[in-house]
């Protein structure tokens, strides 16, 4: 019986709609000293303050965010050029 109750917890879980993954859409990100490997890196700051605390005494520094998009502002929208084509008279 507990089988058959944990089989059905998987299906509902795997069949359940989910809300989609998106990027973190902050101004200022964190990237994180490494090494000679690198760092790890983490945009999801809002505020310049709060990604150098972040940063403050593990090593990194902060950088604006080339990706980010402030909310509420859509892709511009460029019209459809318009063509009139005269018609043609023999």
């Amino acid at each position: 019986m507990r089988l058959l109750v944990i089989m059905l917890m998987i299906l509902v879980g795997s069949v359940a709609p989910g809300t989609r993954a998106e990027a973190q859409n902050y101004p200022w990100c964190a990237q994180y000293s490494g090494g000679d490997m690198g760092g790890a890196m983490n945009c999801g700051f809002s505020t310049y303050a709060q990604c150098m605390e972040d940063v403050s005494g593990i090593g990194g520094f902060c950088m604006a965010n080339n990706r980010y998009e402030p909310p509420g502002r859509a892709a511009p929208a460029y019209p459809k050029a318009h063509r009139h084509h005269a018609a043609k008279r023999s």
